[in-house]
């Protein structure tokens, strides 16, 4: 059995048999494939989500027929930069303004109607 009193010897021989720096880059990558994987899982179809939302929204339009969140369905009639006011069914008295936000779904008014 060999006795090694430096600590330079030790740190040098700990080294060479894959103790300190090998451990590290075995780190490194583990959390770099833990990033990855949780980029590709969770941030990208965030975003993907949010560009459809976007692109719903752009395309609004007066007469549109919209879905709520919370369920109701009703007509555009006017359209703000962060609001919009609905018609909900067909007594011509119940419009009521609300956020951009709450519409979950937009379907396009047919030019037949």
């Amino acid at each position: 059995m060999n006795l090694l009193l430096t600590g330079e010897t030790v740190a040098t021989d700990a080294a060479a048999a894959g103790g300190f720096g090998g451990n590290i880059w075995v780190t490194v990558i583990y959390i770099a494939v833990f990033i990855g994987i949780f980029y590709f899982m969770l941030i990208k179809p965030q975003q993907k989500e949010k560009k459809k939302f976007n692109a719903m929204m752009s395309s609004m339009e007066v007469g549109d027929i919209v879905v709520t969140t919370s369920g109701f369905y009703g007509v555009l009639i006017d359209i703000t930069e962060e609001d919009v006011i609905v018609e909900f069914g067909n007594n011509k008295n119940c419009r009521i303004p609300m956020k951009k936000a709450a519409i979950a779904q937009i379907e396009k008014a047919n030019a037949d109607n």
